[in-house]
């Protein structure tokens, strides 16, 4: 079943989305879907996911690449390799070069999905 971590919006500046609770997928392998249908020239877009045991200690678990066009984007997520991790969360930041003096706008979502993939090495 697929969760959002980032349901669809539209951003103008850096954030992070809301404390999702793993549940059933906790120490799974899961696969990350960040969706870009909005974005001007000359910004890019950075993707982090956190993991936490408790809410209150975060760490980095998974980052895409800084993203500068309007695309779907995959990537994996074990969780196989972080069995305390029971919540995520979503961070983003925003950057803008050029001569233009806008705000960053970006249309975007992060959802999440067990993954059919196995760890390598595993029966």
């Amino acid at each position: 079943m697929r969760k959002f971590l980032l349901p669809e919006g539209i951003a103008r500046e850096n954030g992070f989305g809301a404390e999702i609770a793993l549940d059933d997928d906790c120490g799974k392998p899961l696969l990350l879907t960040l969706g870009i249908d909005l974005i001007v020239e000359q910004e890019s877009l950075e993707i982090s996911v956190w993991g936490s045991p408790d809410k209150r200690a975060w760490k980095l678990l998974q980052a895409f690449p800084q993203k500068f066009y309007c695309g779907t984007y995959s990537l994996a997520l074990d969780l196989t390799r972080h069995l305390e991790v029971r919540y995520l969360r979503a961070q983003w930041k925003m950057s803008r070069w050029g001569a233009r003096e806008t705000t960053p706008l970006f249309g975007f979502y992060l959802a999440t999905q067990t993954s059919k993939a196995r760890a390598a090495g595993v029966a």
